[in-house]
């Protein structure tokens, strides 16, 4: 799939919705499949050590780093897109007491703004699949990463078979789908930056559970919170469409969720 014409708009609306209130009021404190469940195990394939320094690619709310930092004592650095998310995970990470542990940057993971060779570690969760050139942004991982450094990435990932045309859309890149890959399509695009593959584990449970809460959340908001929805621009029964289309995409084996571990050789 070659990258679309209008990749700074998809960066646009990505960053855009992410940074929206609405979306932490839909998700919880965790943007991803899996949750911080999902996170620790990431951490422990890592096999992350105190003191060392990892990178959070689409650091998000900065949950992750907060997580990282608190129960590994590693330092990490956290790269967002939305200005005002990095600005709201500074704030909350530092009423946290870990300002010295951990650092958010605004910047583009297609262009990390980190020297290179200087961390032993990153992580990036349910987000690759939403960056329009993967080949760059794995080659920037591979770049910021010391020899031996590990990269743990948590994804969705798609069968062969082409996804519904309305899981094809803006809405679709925004929700992580419309662009998700084949495991073997990541593995390949990772092992041509340079990172070799370790690992791999299948995690679709997490997708089908989070489809379901992000369902019933909305359905309990649009009861109890309207006017908040309304004003932050979110359609409702735009998104319960999706969610439709997507559980039915899990449920058909067109949609799961994975685990990867790759090694910079």
């Amino acid at each position: 799939m070659t990258v679309p014409e209008d990749t700074e708009r998809i960066k646009s609306c990505c960053a855009a919705a992410y940074g929206n209130d609405a979306v932490a009021l839909v998700l919880g404190e965790s943007y991803h499949p899996g949750g911080l469940v999902l996170t620790r195990r990431v951490a422990e394939a890592l096999r992350l050590r105190p003191n060392q320094r990892v990178v959070d690619v689409a650091s998000g709310p900065g949950a992750t780093a907060r997580l990282l930092a608190t129960e590994h004592h590693v330092t990490v650095d956290g790269v967002d897109l939305g200005e005002s998310t990095v600005a709201n995970a500074r704030s909350t990470t530092e009423k946290a007491g870990l300002g010295d542990q951990v650092r958010f940057h605004h910047g583009d993971a297609e262009c990390l703004p980190l020297p290179d060779n200087v961390a032993d570690a990153l992580v990036c969760e349910c987000a690759f699949c939403t960056f329009p050139n993967k080949e760059a942004a794995a080659a920037e991982f591979a770049r910021v990463l010391r020899p031996g450094g590990r990269a743990g990435i948590t994804d969705v990932t798609i069968a062969e078979q082409e996804l519904p045309e309305e899981l094809s859309t803006l809405a679709g890149w925004v929700a992580c789908i419309a662009d998700a890959r084949p495991l073997q399509d990541y593995l390949r695009i990772l092992a041509d930056a340079g990172l070799q593959t370790l690992r791999t584990e299948t995690h679709n449970d997490a997708i089908a559970r989070m489809i379901d809460q992000i369902d019933a959340r909305l359905r309990v908001l649009r009861m109890t919170s309207a006017n908040r929805l309304t004003e932050a621009g979110v359609d409702v029964d735009a998104v319960l469409k999706h969610t439709g289309l997507a559980r039915q995409a899990v449920a058909d084996g067109l949609i799961g969720y994975s685990l990867l571990i790759a090694e910079k050789v």
